[in-house]
């Protein structure tokens, strides 16, 4: 049997998934993970996602209060599915203080 391309680049190199969608993660079982908040916003959509957005959204203060809760829930369930490191890029406006 032969082996997947995928099976073969996991012997040379640490693959690693730059998504939101958890999915995905589950399929290609990447040893580590980063998103960023474009990413986050199409994994967001996905049907799986809608209750815990409406919980997010009532537990929320406010919009970027929900943002925020919204990166953290799917950094959390990508931190189930790898054994690696997650990385979460965050708006460039929490850079500054306000």
């Amino acid at each position: 049997m032969a082996t997947s391309l995928l099976s073969q680049l996991k012997e040379m190199t640490t693959v690693v998934a730059d998504t939101g969608d958890l999915e995905a993660i589950r399929r290609f079982q990447p040893q580590d993970a980063t998103t960023n908040p474009s990413l986050i916003l199409q994994a967001a959509q996905q049907e799986e996602r809608r209750a815990r957005l409406a919980s997010i959204a009532k537990e929320s203060t406010d919009l970027d209060d929900a943002v925020d809760r919204v990166g953290v829930d799917i950094g959390s369930e990508i931190s189930k599915l790898v054994p690696g490191y997650v990385s979460t890029e965050v708006s460039a406006r929490l850079s500054f203080d306000r």
